[in-house]
């Protein structure tokens, strides 16, 4: 058996919502960027399944078809020695003169396949129509996307209109290519549930290989679902045809995603609303298994084996993705190609993991019905110009030359694996420490070093939280012996002289924690080759600019503090070029009784008459957004400055009323007022918004607010039920949840 191989893919999807397309290639950039098969090429891979699709190169008519884009990538593919697996129709419905419902839709995807296969000969491997079935679901069942269908026979309808469409497609790619192969995927997700839905759960345990059943000519008369198919409106000639003539894939490609699995209950009260659904006789919740069922996932290595039992036919991963933090994604990356290896070892006959999406999506939150905006980076993040490889490139780069990735951050399980999982049903038990080496954090009593040390918690990565009783960052010996006795992989450096009046005062006390502070942090960390990460401001900035400030713009601070911060930035990234330094602003979040927004609602709820400063302008950063964000650029290991506020200008007085208004308050007791009254005696700059070169990391201010409501509410909540916890014994918890 040869050695699994790494593939890569492009998030390609065209689907329609009503009358409007939504094309993930020209959302990504992707269709805009010649160079970025070079970066598919950097990254190792062996093979790409890439978008050569109908709705995209002909768009009006099969006979305008418009080759220039494909021909440029094509080409250069070949030059690179990268296989592509070519696909033609990715969760689309095709073109606007057809349809999933169209019986003209097969022929049409012939003739469009054949002209591909034409047009490069020298093509094998195609994937004629993605996951037929999961799209059949979104388009036919539930509503998602053109046609908008609820019902079981447009369903049947849609899905075997695509999979007619990948026979037929075949037949007329092998008139050109007789060695033509395919590489047939389909989302693999099993189903679970209690006792009550056991029914429900064996009919969606044999729907989920009705793709590749039929296309193997698995749907005989006695298959489980033929009746069923038949009283949908499928007719029994054409399941006869699929039994009598089969179009077996040669292989199958598994895309398999942490929500794949279901777990369906039929207690409804343990869900949220959202998640209520039936089938027409009983009314049950469909969740993710990862979040109620005991047990979890599934997991790869028992798909890949129940299909190679099921088929015996040659298998690989087709995408492997997750939304989720950085350490996370690479970890279910892993844990796919170990689960490859195992099943491999067992006899199982799988080629590759598919390292998916690799230059990120957009909206797969919402099921892509809505242009949001939500992206989730891959091996590229094209938020930078020209796309920032990410720690995933490095992982893929180890996986294509054979060995596993081994950053410090990926030591311990992916939260899939761990006990706080759970969003339904079981109490979370929080687990034990996470393993590997640490990243300490300095500033123990900071806003700043808390909400690090309880994010790294939250992500499964270990973290160790000291204050000034365990070191004085101004003291290199201490630093330097902290350092060998924690050995930590980095050091966040959180701390520091934040009060910005009293510096202009205690300017070498300022100097001190601000300077003294972070050089020695640095040239400890470069005698232990340890990462750092530290922290400067936007009032290193004078204010006189016409636009938000960029990591290009030179500091010109106008008081001690924002000098301090300005020359740190300076020495350090000299002394350790490899540093990361974050400029960032006005900070809020859910933690901190003395934050900004915290005292307007507190002074609001008390009566009490808030001045707001209506002549300065900032860029305010939710501090769990910005922790997020800086935790995700050391691991890829970035360096050098980066500007993190969430994405908006508002002066404090805007930002106090927006605020107020969001958490439910009446604005009326906040006030304008000049920035020198409220605050003094240190000059602050009239604009210090910020905005990036690097990258724009950071979610809107909208984003960042509505998530600060959300979790004050959460937090308000828990204070309400706290009392009554405690009075529970554990066996009355689980009962009092469930």
């Amino acid at each position: 058996m040869n050695p699994l191989e790494v593939w890569g893919g492009v998030e390609c999807t065209v689907n329609r919502v009503g009358d409007r397309w939504l094309d993930q290639l020209s959302r990504s950039g992707h269709d805009r960027r010649h160079d970025d098969v070079d970066r598919l090429a950097d990254l190792g891979v062996r093979a790409v399944r890439y978008p050569i699709l109908w709705e995209r190169l002909a768009p009006h008519s099969l006979d305008a078809v418009d080759w220039r884009w494909s021909d440029r990538r094509m080409l250069r593919l070949r030059e690179l020695g990268i296989r592509p697996i070519v696909g033609l129709v990715h969760h689309g419905s095709g073109p606007r003169y057809t349809s999933l419902v169209d019986p003209a839709f097969p022929d049409l995807l012939a003739r469009f396949a054949r002209m591909v296969a034409e047009r490069y000969p020298w093509v094998t491997d195609f994937t004629p129509v993605n996951e037929p079935l999961t799209t059949a679901r979104f388009s036919g069942l539930y509503g998602h996307w053109y046609p908008h269908q609820r019902d079981s026979e447009t369903f049947v309808r849609a899905f075997l209109t695509q999979v007619r469409g990948v026979v037929r497609a075949m037949r007329a790619i092998r008139e050109v290519t007789p060695a033509a192969r395919l590489i047939q995927t389909e989302d693999c997700g099993a189903s679970f549930g209690t006792k009550g839905t056991a029914r429900q759960v064996t009919f969606e345990q044999h729907r989920r290989w009705l793709t590749w059943d039929v296309l193997s000519g698995r749907l005989t008369a006695d298959h489980p679902l033929h009746a069923w198919l038949i009283g949908a409106g499928a007719s029994p000639d054409t399941l006869r045809a699929f039994a009598d003539d089969p179009a077996a894939p040669d292989v199958l490609g598994l895309n398999y995603y942490l929500t794949s699995d279901r777990y369906l209950d039929e207690s409804l009260e343990r869900y949220p609303q959202s998640l209520h659904g039936g089938n027409g006789v009983q009314d049950y919740a469909d969740a993710d298994a990862v979040r109620a069922r005991p047990a979890g996932i599934a997991g790869h290595e028992a798909h890949l084996t129940a299909a190679w039992e099921r088929y015996r036919i040659p298998i690989a991963v087709t995408e492997v993705h997750l939304a989720c933090t950085r350490e996370e994604q690479v970890r279910w990356l892993i844990e796919s190609w170990r689960a490859a290896q195992a099943t491999r070892a067992r006899g199982v006959d799988v080629r590759a993991i598919t390292a998916w999406a690799l230059f990120g999506s957009f909206d797969w939150n919402s099921l892509v019905t809505v242009d949001a905006g939500d992206y989730e980076p891959g091996a590229y993040d094209v938020r930078s110009t020209p796309p920032r490889p990410t720690a995933i490139a490095v992982a893929i780069r180890a996986l294509a030359a054979g060995r596993e990735p081994d950053h410090p951050a990926l030591a311990g399980p992916g939260w899939w694996r761990r006990s706080d999982r759970f969003s339904y049903g079981p109490i979370a038990q929080v687990d034990g420490s996470p393993a590997g080496p640490p990243i300490l954090i300095v500033g123990a009593t900071g806003t700043l070093g808390r909400a690090f040390q309880r994010i790294c918690a939250a992500r499964g990565l270990r973290a160790r939280l000291v204050g000034r009783r365990d070191v004085d960052i101004a003291d290199p010996t201490g630093v330097d012996a902290l350092i060998r006795r924690v050995e930590p992989w980095a050091v966040v450096n959180a701390a520091g002289y934040v009060r910005v009046d009293a510096a202009e005062q205690d300017e070498e006390r300022c100097r001190r924690d601000n300077v003294n502070g972070p050089v020695n942090l640095a040239a400890a960390c470069r005698r232990h080759g340890v990462a750092l990460v530290t922290f400067s401001s936007d009032l290193v900035f004078d204010g006189l600019a016409e636009h938000p400030y960029t990591e290009q713009d030179e500091p010109h601070p106008v008081n001690v503090y924002g000098r301090t911060k300005a020359e740190a930035e300076r020495r350090v990234l000299d002394l350790l070029p490899e540093t990361l330094v974050v400029r960032s602003s006005a900070f809020f979040g859910p933690w901190d009784e003395y934050n900004y927004l915290a005292c307007v609602v507190r002074a609001l709820d008390a009566g009490d008459r808030f001045d707001a400063p209506a002549d300065t302008v900032v860029s305010p950063t939710y501090v769990p957004h910005l922790v997020d964000a800086t935790l995700d650029l050391l691991i890829d290991g970035e360096h050098g400055i980066w500007h993190l506020a969430n994405a908006g200008a508002v002066t404090w007085l805007e930002f106090a009323v927006r605020a107020a208004a969001m958490r439910g308050r009446v604005p009326d007791g906040i006030h304008p007022a000049d920035t020198a009254r409220v605050w003094g005696p240190a000059i602050r700059p009239r604009f210090s918004a910020l905005a990036s070169v690097r990258g724009d990391v950071m979610p809107s201010l909208t984003d960042g607010l509505t998530s600060w409501v959300r979790a004050c509410e959460e937090r308000d909540a828990a204070d309400r039920r706290r009392p009554l916890r405690h009075c529970l014994s554990d066996s009355d918890r689980v009962s009092a949840v469930r």
